[in-house]
């Protein structure tokens, strides 16, 4: 089972595919990359789209007749990315509102603004950890506050949160300073998913093939191992074992990097 948690492959609930042609394409494309299933996770209340859970299992049931129909062996799964706001912990005890990865009633994928970490993150992600939820950071490589002081990140994780890295940033499609600071995150065991965050067949698509051949050429088949069977925990509703992230040293506070998105 290779799942790839983070993507935008519903048609027409955010910016990523179009119609859907352009759906089952992605989806084509994802089974090349060897992607067995797919959790579906299109914007939620990041200032410019709103998505209802309705309208995500709607939009998955289309996407897996159409995939059976055309024999594409991939099953499409619901959640949402949810942008970080300030109710977020209460919202998760109401029914109807916030979608959870691949029906886990456990992990929640949360998107941090691009130029910060709010200072009640923390705050929220124990909230929700009280109420039985695990908060899923998305790409975190983007942020520009934790490009500087990646020990934030570390933080966050020490206290129950974890972390996916975009896998374009992994191969380098970001630019060499995401992919720079990807590894840096790997090698510091700040990573427990890789994911596509694909939008398109072009510009955003699916790497989580390259991603996954570059961390076992550059670090180990383990580490790959570890990466593709804690996503599928994600399905399963299974918690797991992480690895004990390690703080970076004070001299990591010079690297600035360039924002990407």
């Amino acid at each position: 089972m290779i799942v790839d948690i983070h993507n935008h492959i519903l048609p027409g609930l955010d910016d990523g595919a179009e119609d859907i042609q352009k759906a089952i394409q992605m989806g084509m494309q994802a089974v090349e990359n060897g992607i067995t299933h797919i959790i579906a996770t299109p914007h939620h209340r990041n200032g410019e789209y709103v998505c209802h859970p309705e309208q995500i299992n709607e939009g998955i049931a289309i996407l897996n007749f159409l995939f059976d129909r055309q024999d594409i062996p991939l099953t499409v799964l619901p959640g949402m990315e949810v942008h970080l706001y300030g109710s977020l912990a209460d919202d998760m005890a109401s029914t109807g509102g916030i979608v959870t990865l691949g029906e886990s009633m456990k992990y929640v994928l949360v998107e941090l603004p691009y130029s910060h970490v709010p200072h009640f993150t923390g705050d929220i992600f124990y909230q929700m950890q009280l109420k039985g939820f695990i908060p899923v950071i998305a790409h975190p490589e983007r942020n520009a506050e934790i490009k500087k002081r990646p020990n934030i990140l570390v933080e966050l994780i020490q206290k129950g949160a974890l972390a996916q890295i975009t896998a374009a940033s992994i191969a380098g499609l970001f630019g060499k300073e995401s992919q720079k600071l990807s590894i840096k995150l790997l090698k510091h065991n700040l990573v427990h998913f890789i994911a596509s965050d694909a939008h398109n067949v072009t510009n955003r698509s699916f790497q989580l093939l390259s991603a996954y051949k570059y961390i076992e050429k550059h670090f180990s088949s383990e580490y790959t191992d570890y990466l593709i069977e804690n996503a599928s925990n994600v399905v399963k509703g299974k918690e797991f074992c992480i690895m004990a992230p390690q703080k970076f040293e004070r001299k990591s506070k010079i690297f600035t990097f360039g924002a990407n998105r």
